[in-house]
């Protein structure tokens, strides 16, 4: 049985204490962490855990309770808690390429991704703007869409991690359709979701209101969105922000499109921050991930939560057996 691999993430910040509440599962699948072996000893220890890691070494069967698969990989400075290193960047990496690779090779079911800094990252001199950037230009892949879930709300987004003042030149016809086929296809063969409902949100207030606050909506936004109404597709024209998410509209929605990062992801993470998951779409293979980030100063402290983790993981596994 192949396995679901799990990034543990920035390691002074609370992932590995969230990967290692993993021990305390029992799957059907084997969940293999990949981390530094002894870095994950000492947390457990810090945390008064009493974890046995096992090296993976390609076991088809899951651990049992009390157990957790580690795939060693090396720090290349000790740990400092709360105290970011660039010279860990690498190490950071080579956690996302392993998982990767094993996705894009078959080798695994898939990865649900722990929390990473991108600023330490970039500090060290290498360009990252997030995860799921990285796993795009892993699998080569045009486009992939970035979606966050609670258990009753799904939010897709058409830019990401853009300076707000760049969205708009972004959004155009072309990246529309792209952003649309692949959450449809996903939501159909993923999720089997057979006529996915989607509400779309405008760019500007109101919508624009008839253009008198932007004409996006007017000349790019429901052009493409009229297109796909004709053709029979279950897709609002655009709504004001204000509007869609509110509880007499969402409750007939499967999904909904925001045009950029804090329009959306605001309200569902105040919806179920700490149960959402960050999911993206358009990869050839399943990829999850936690919704917060590294929390640095929990890391050691037993204060972390990880139940997106366990959601992210949940989800990764229902998928791989969909």
């Amino acid at each position: 049985m192949r396995p679901l691999y799990v990034t543990s993430g920035e390691p002074t910040g609370i992932g590995p204490d969230i990967c290692l509440s993993l021990a305390l599962r029992q799957d059907d699948h084997p969940i293999v962490v990949l981390a530094d072996r002894d870095l994950m000893a000492q947390r457990a220890a810090m945390l008064g855990l009493k974890v046995e890691l096992i090296e993976y070494t390609g076991q088809t069967q899951a651990a049992a309770m009390g157990q957790l698969y580690i795939e060693h990989i090396a720090l290349a400075s000790p740990v400092v808690l709360g105290q970011l290193n660039p010279d860990n960047a690498a190490y950071v990496l080579a956690q996302l390429q392993r998982s990767a690779d094993a996705a894009m090779s078959g080798a695994s079911v898939g990865v649900a991704t722990g929390p990473v800094q991108k600023s330490v990252i970039n500090d060290a001199g290498i360009a990252f703007s997030g995860h799921t950037e990285f796993y795009q230009h892993c699998a080569g892949v045009d486009r992939v869409v970035m979606m966050l879930a609670t258990k009753t709300l799904r939010v897709a987004l058409v830019t990401t991690h853009l300076p707000l003042r760049e969205v708009a030149d972004a959004i155009s016809a072309q990246r529309l359709i792209q952003v649309i086929d692949i959450l449809l296809d996903d939501l159909q063969n993923k999720f089997k979701i057979a006529q996915p409902r989607i509400l779309v949100c405008g760019l500007n207030p109101h919508a624009g209101e008839d253009g008198y606050l932007g004409r996006e909506e007017i000349e790019v936004i429901n052009p493409v969105l009229e297109a796909y109404r004709a053709q029979g597709v279950n897709l609002s024209l655009s709504m004001p922000a204000d509007t869609l998410f509110t509880p007499e509209h969402l409750q007939h929605a499967d999904a909904v499109l925001a045009m950029y990062h804090d329009q959306g992801l605001p309200v569902l993470k105040s919806q179920g921050f700490g149960e959402a998951i960050n999911i993206t779409l358009g990869l050839p293979f399943i990829r999850t991930s936690v919704d917060h980030g590294t929390a640095l100063a929990l890391a050691g402290t037993g204060r972390a939560k990880h139940s997106s983790l366990h959601v992210a993981v949940d989800l990764a596994l229902a998928l791989a057996q969909a």
